[in-house]
């Protein structure tokens, strides 16, 4: 399977569905609160309709592959992720451009998430790397990537010019496929805790 191709991704706790309008009023419940966050991006509610058609476009110049996240125990769509910055012919992919909302900040939602997101890239898409990669100053995306076994790659000074004329600082992470089977069992016994 390529990495482009639209799949759902389910496990317990969460379903990753191929992302569509029908998200939109979900998605802009869940993304209230966030307009603190100004080291990344999460649009305003009002917003919601023009990211979605922007990652369709990014979806239909075979660049990423975006997903809604339904969280299993209430039903209700709690924020997005995609395989971003894919590149097919070196089996490479991104899991980026995801943000979830505070109600399901520090729950089992953004570890189940990505379990099904590496599984789907190293498994099935037979990836030989997948980064991710985040603001210098977002503290706990850090964390988070650290917590799953991600190794840091680097850090790219002044990568980006953000949208209030701040430079951005991106910090590089990657899993590597020998790396994968220790991460996959790390994940699932963290979730099994649930």
């Amino acid at each position: 399977m390529d990495l482009i191709t639209p799949v759902t991704l389910e496990n317990a706790f969460v379903r990753l569905e191929p992302l569509t309008t029908a998200h939109a009023d979900d998605l802009a419940v869940a993304a209230v609160g966030l307009e603190h966050a100004w080291y990344t991006s999460v649009p305003a509610p009002e917003a919601i309709d023009a990211d979605i058609a922007q990652r369709h476009g990014w979806r239909d110049a075979g660049t990423m592959n975006p997903w809604a996240i339904r969280r299993l125990d209430s039903g209700r769509v709690v924020g997005m992720t995609t395989f971003c910055n894919i590149d097919q012919p070196n089996r490479h992919v991104e899991i980026g451009h995801t943000w979830i909302g505070v109600e399901a900040q520090r729950t089992a939602v953004n570890p189940a998430a990505k379990l099904l997101l590496l599984a789907h890239a190293f498994d099935a898409c037979d990836a030989i790397a997948v980064e991710l990669r985040t603001h210098w100053h977002n503290r706990p995306s850090r964390a988070a990537i650290e917590r799953l076994g991600a190794k840091r790659d680097g850090v790219l000074r002044n990568h980006r010019i953000g949208p209030d004329g701040t430079l951005r600082d991106t910090v590089v992470y990657s899993i590597l496929p020998h790396e994968w089977p220790a991460v996959r069992r790390d994940l699932e016994e963290r979730l099994s805790r649930r």
